[in-house]
C-alpha cells in the first residue's frame, strides 16, 4: 500500500496483489452493447446535459468556514485537521448525488466505456452479492475479505452479471472511478468538488458540527442518513431502511439544500490524497494536485459503522486509487459559480 493511501474497510483498491482477474475482453471503443442496454433504466430526455446550472444544482456562496476537526472521535492519521480557516469562492454542487438515470445518458450519449468494464470485474460488498456473483469472484484484498472482486460487476450491472439498475434510476450510480467520474463531469461541462468545496457545502452552513445537521447521529431517533446498522460485516439490520444504497434524495437535506452529504456513497474529489493536507495546501481556495498515488473521497458509504469506519463524518477523509470501482462509491458535479475558480 501506498504511504500517501489511506487503507480503510469501506474501501477496496484494484491495485491489491492478491487479485486475480481475467483480462479485459472489451474494446475501449465500444458503443453500449444491445444486452447492455437491456440492463440501462429509461432516459428523461429533459434531463440537462449542459454545463448550465440547472434547478438541481445549488449555489454555495463565497465566503470562509472552519475546516477540519480535533473531534476525538475523528482520525489523526487521516489528516482530519488541524482545525483551520479556509476561504472559497462561490461554486454551484449538485444537489444529490450523480443517478443511474443521469449516467445511463451518459453512456448512451458517448458510448462511454468504464474501466471496471474495461478490467472485466469490480469490488461488490459479500451480503450482496448473488450465489451466482460468488462462484463469479476473483477474490477479496487482504485484510477485508467482505469485498469480491466479482467478474461481470460494473454500474449497470452492480452486484455482477445476473443483476441489473431498472429498478434504481433514482439511485446513485456506483463502480466508477475517479477518471469515469471526471469523465462525466467534463461531459456535463463541470468538474469534481474539491475536497474544501466538498466540506464547506456538507456542512450546510453549521459551524464545526460532526455531521451535516448537528453533533447527534440519531436526534429524536430519526435516521438521518445510510450507514451500517449492526455488526459490520456479517449483520445489516437495515433499521435505516436501506441494505444498500438509497435513493439520492432520502432523508432530510443539510442547510443548503443537499442531500446525503453522509452516508450511502463515498463521493471522489478532485484531490490527490495527503494526510499533511491541512497543512500543507492554501487557506484560500485549497487544492492538493501533487499525484500520490490516490485521490480523496468524502462522506462515507451504506457500510460505515462507528465500531470500523466512522468516517461519515462532514470532516473524515478516504482515497483510492483512482482506476478503482466499488459497489459504495460515486460522485456529484461542481459548476464554478459567477466568479468562481473551475481549478
Amino acid at each position: 500500500m501506498m504511504a500517501e493511501q489511506l487503507k480503510s474497510c469501506c474501501c477496496a483498491s484494484r491495485g491489491d496483489a492478491s487479485i486475480v482477474a481475467p483480462e479485459s475482453t472489451v474494446s475501449y471503443e465500444r458503443s453500449v452493447s444491445a444486452d447492455q442496454q437491456q440492463r440501462l433504466p429509461e432516459v428523461d430526455s429533459e434531463l440537462a446535459s449542459s454545463s448550465q446550472a440547472d434547478e438541481n444544482m445549488v449555489l454555495i456562496p463565497a465566503g470562509e468556514f472552519l475546516m477540519g476537526t480535533d473531534d476525538a472521535e475523528g482520525f489523526a492519521q487521516d489528516g482530519e485537521g488541524p482545525i483551520r480557516n479556509v476561504r472559497l469562492d462561490a461554486f454551484y454542487i449538485s444537489r444529490y448525488a450523480v443517478t443511474n438515470e443521469q449516467f445511463a445518458q451518459f453512456v448512451t450519449a458517448t458510448g462511454y466505456v468504464t474501466e471496471a468494464e474495461k478490467f472485466g470485474w469490480s469490488y461488490v460488498f459479500h451480503l450482496l452479492a448473488t450465489d451466482a456473483a460468488r462462484e463469479a469472484a476473483a477474490g477479496s484484498p487482504q485484510g477485508t475479505p467482505w469485498w469480491l472482486a466479482v467478474n461481470g460487476a460494473y454500474w449497470a450491472q452492480p452486484e455482477g452479471a445476473d443483476s441489473n439498475i431498472l429498478d434504481r434510476a433514482d439511485h446513485p450510480v456506483v463502480h466508477v472511478s475517479w477518471n469515469d467520474a471526471t469523465a462525466y463531469c467534463s461531459w456535463r461541462g463541470g468538474r469534481l468538488p474539491t475536497e474544501a468545496e466538498w466540506e464547506y457545502a456538507a456542512r450546510g452552513g453549521l459551524v464545526q458540527r460532526r455531521y451535516p445537521w448537528g453533533d447527534l447521529l440519531k436526534p429524536d431517533i430519526e435516521h438521518l442518513c445510510n450507514i451500517w446498522q449492526g455488526k459490520f460485516p456479517v449483520k445489516n439490520n437495515a433499521s435505516d431502511g436501506y441494505h444498500g444504497t438509497a435513493p439520492v434524495h432520502a432523508y432530510k437535506p443539510n442547510g443548503y439544500g443537499l442531500y446525503n452529504m453522509s452516508g450511502n456513497v463515498w463521493e471522489w474529489c478532485s484531490d490527490w490524497f495527503t494526510p499533511t493536507y491541512h497543512r500543507v495546501t492554501s487557506a484560500v481556495s485549497p487544492h492538493y494536485t501533487k499525484p500520490t498515488h490516490a485521490r480523496s473521497m468524502r462522506g462515507g458509504s451504506y457500510l460505515c459503522h462507528k465500531s470500523y469506519c466512522n468516517r461519515y463524518r462532514v470532516a473524515a477523509r478516504n482515497s483510492n486509487t483512482p482506476d478503482s470501482s466499488t459497489g459504495n462509491c460515486g460522485f456529484r458535479i461542481v459548476v464554478a459559480g459567477e466568479g468562481g475558480n473551475q481549478q
